[in-house]
């Protein structure tokens, strides 16, 4: 049996993080717990202080296949590379032929950076383009396949 998990990542804006990987992943906004109108009412039913409202941002996938994804407010800055990272499979993956594949990377690296990511490197396999290694707005490594 498996295991219910989600990713969290710290940062300094959770919600601009948060709105960056929304139309990255196409992910929304996490809807409250059932019983709660909003994360509000949730946070002062558990206590939260009021202060710690804002300190974070939470996504999930509409249709309810991928993790959840939360992003903490953290007071220190992002100062090495990731140890782990995320593979946005753009491009379908490299099961897909790079023919098709590639294109699809091509657009989806184009569309991160006008919504804030940098392209750190892009990789070569075979004498031609295989994937991208970008940064999201805060210094996160993640690949685009």
């Amino acid at each position: 049996m498996s295991t219910l998990w989600s990713l969290t990542i710290d940062c300094a804006h959770p919600k601009a993080l948060a709105a960056f990987w929304a139309s990255a992943l196409g992910y929304v906004e996490k809807p409250p717990p059932a019983g709660f109108a909003d994360w509000q009412q949730w946070f002062a039913h558990h206590e939260v202080p009021e202060e710690e409202w804002n300190d974070g941002a939470y996504l999930c996938d509409p249709d309810g296949h991928g993790p959840n994804l939360s992003f903490m407010k953290v007071p220190e800055p992002k100062t090495v590379k990731n140890r782990l990272h995320l593979d946005v499979q753009a491009g379908g993956g490299r099961e897909t032929p790079w023919e098709t594949r590639w294109p699809r990377v091509a657009e989806a690296v184009e569309r991160l950076t006008a919504a804030g990511a940098t392209v750190v490197r892009e990789y070569e396999s075979q004498g031609r383009p295989d994937h991208v290694m970008m940064a999201d707005p805060e210094g996160h490594e993640f690949c685009v396949l």
